[in-house]
């Protein structure tokens, strides 16, 4: 790592959160009665309840998520990919300084958030992934101490709509109202400059060097709008003369390095270069916060799966390894993950609401890189998956349902690749059978 890095800006210790104000009557309520509908939809088999549990109390109290979160030092995550398991990461990290709210279900819109906030009222910390379109509404209302930004890529482009908008909502929202920390990846152009044009280290901003794999939404400078040229780790504009800026933490051989060439190493158990790259962003935040880091880095070695993800699975006869990918920047990195390996895989698509109508994107993902393995499709798109497969050189089955899935490519283990609601689904029928988890 280049020994001329500067040194990371100094950020006040972590603290306990000052007193509380006393809550209105208004919002007293509207906490109880959200505590109450969130309970009632589990008793239900509905849900979790956290999301109509925060929706009927906002509808009660507009402002209450800005209540609950005045007293804590909170802490957002958001960008395309990685929210999930780096405010997992955070959240581990810091409650052992500390209690810690989280919103670990991934429910990262406001009702979601504002249920997060009213689990654990006396929280010194709440570590909350936002959805990339609220990340200006949880800037107002929560007013965070920090916020880490991840990337930004292709997702759900008809709700999200075209990637250079959402930076530049978040470029407005931080000019507006910007954090004391606020950590961002150096190697996402986009993610640069939502955080501001100043890349001094007088912005008060740390750059992580979590890498940028999937550069195919940030082939455009978004200063100039000329093409951006990537070289190895780093990226640069001929045009205008931007280019990556000073990194104050480097993740290198699964080890992160800080600018006076110190090392930490991340004994994660969870796989892959992406959740390293989670690990990195989360860290520069705790550290950024004044908490210990040691016992931080050492929580995360019993952190196994996240919401479902990474878990072995004995179902039909095959061992089932479930990942979740939602976009082709999730694709591709799932991808890379699974490339050594030679055979089958299960890969299941859908189309449903959250997940984005249109999936042409998957023409994107470099499903070349799997010739000549055997992948079982199947989902709502399961037809379109089949295709591009076929397309790319793999022996492809189509099948219907989970089971017949599990039966042709068992017994593994297999590597199973679904995006959103496909990956609630599989989630669900396993929870509805003897499926049993193996690790």
């Amino acid at each position: 790592m280049d020994p001329s890095l500067p040194s990371p800006p100094a950020h006040p210790p972590a603290v306990g959160p000052g007193a509380p104000a006393p809550l209105s009557g208004r919002a007293r309520l509207a906490r109880r009665v959200g505590s109450t509908v969130s309970a009632l939809s589990r008793a239900l088999g509905r849900g979790e309840g956290s999301v109509i549990g925060g929706e009927v109390a906002l509808r009660l109290d507009r402002s209450l998520a800005a209540r609950l979160a005045a007293p804590m030092r909170v802490a957002l995550v958001s960008g395309t990919n990685g929210k999930t398991t780096t405010t997992t990461l955070l959240a581990a990290g810091l409650a052992t300084a500390a209690p810690t709210a989280t919103n670990r279900t991934g429910a990262n819109l406001p009702n979601g958030l504002t249920f997060a906030l009213m689990t654990t009222p006396d929280a010194t910390f709440a570590a909350l992934e936002v959805d990339e379109g609220y990340v200006p509404w949880a800037l107002r209302e929560l007013a965070p101490t920090a916020v880490a930004l991840l990337n930004l890529s292709r997702d759900q482009l008809d709700r999200l709509n075209e990637v250079r908008g959402t930076a530049d909502r978040w470029r407005a929202a931080l000019a507006e109202r910007r954090p004391a920390l606020v950590v961002a990846n150096a190697d996402d152009p986009l993610v640069v400059w939502a955080a501001g044009d100043d890349t001094s280290t007088s912005s008060g901003v740390v750059w992580v060097s979590a890498g940028l794999a999937w550069q195919l939404d940030a082939s455009a400078c978004p200063w100039c709008e000329s093409d951006l040229v990537f070289d190895d780790d780093s990226w640069r504009c001929d045009a205008c003369g931007r280019t990556r800026p000073e990194r104050t933490l480097a993740l290198v051989d699964g080890q992160l390095v800080r600018v006076d060439g110190s090392r930490v190493a991340l004994d994660l158990a969870l796989p892959g270069r992406s959740a390293m790259a989670n690990a990195a962003m989360a860290f520069a935040v705790i550290e950024g916060l004044g908490v210990p880091i040691e016992p931080a880095v050492a929580a995360w070695r019993g952190i196994r799966s996240i919401e479902g993800r990474y878990q072995h699975v004995a179902y039909e006869g095959a061992e089932l390894v479930l990942h979740l990918a939602k976009n082709p920047a999730g694709w591709a990195d799932l991808l890379d993950l699974v490339a050594a390996g030679t055979g089958p895989l299960i890969l299941v698509l859908n189309a449903q609401g959250q997940d984005g109508r249109d999936p042409s994107w998957i023409w994107d993902v470099p499903f070349e890189q799997l010739r000549g393995r055997r992948a079982v499709c199947l989902g709502e798109r399961g037809t379109d998956l089949a295709v591009r497969a076929d397309y790319a050189g793999l022996a492809v089955t189509r099948v219907h349902d989970l089971a017949e899935a599990a039966r042709t490519a068992g017994p593994g283990p297999v590597d199973l690749i679904a995006n959103y609601s496909a990956f609630q689904q599989v989630r669900a029928e396993l929870g509805r059978t003897t499926a049993g988890v193996v690790s």
